[in-house]
């Protein structure tokens, strides 16, 4: 699994990545809870498209999984993240949870 070094995640990829609904929920979703296996999100897509998402998050440098068993944990990259853009994921979560209770 390839999971970026931390001073090797770049802005522009992480704005990519959280470009998009369903990884914006996954992220969201990570934001509440520090830790979730794959199989626990209810994504509106298929498993080989879940996959995918889940692989752009990893590659960004946004989220780090590691297998346990047969099942496959993500985690936000809170630290990293937070040392590299100062206060950049707690408005990205600030805005998705606002924006998401205004269209409930």
């Amino acid at each position: 699994m390839l999971h970026p070094d931390e001073q090797d995640i770049s802005l522009f990829a992480v704005m990519t990545a959280l470009n998009d609904p369903v990884r914006l929920g996954i992220v969201t979703a990570l934001g509440a809870q520090p830790e979730v296996a794959c199989h626990r999100f209810d994504l509106p897509v298929g498993k080989s498209t879940a996959s995918r998402h889940f692989r752009v998050l990893r590659e960004a440098g946004v989220i780090r999984q590691r297998d346990e068993g047969t099942r496959r944990i993500n985690s936000l990259r809170r630290p990293e993240l937070d040392r590299r853009f100062p206060g950049f994921l707690d408005l990205v979560l600030r805005e998705a949870t606002a924006n998401d209770k205004a269209t409930r």
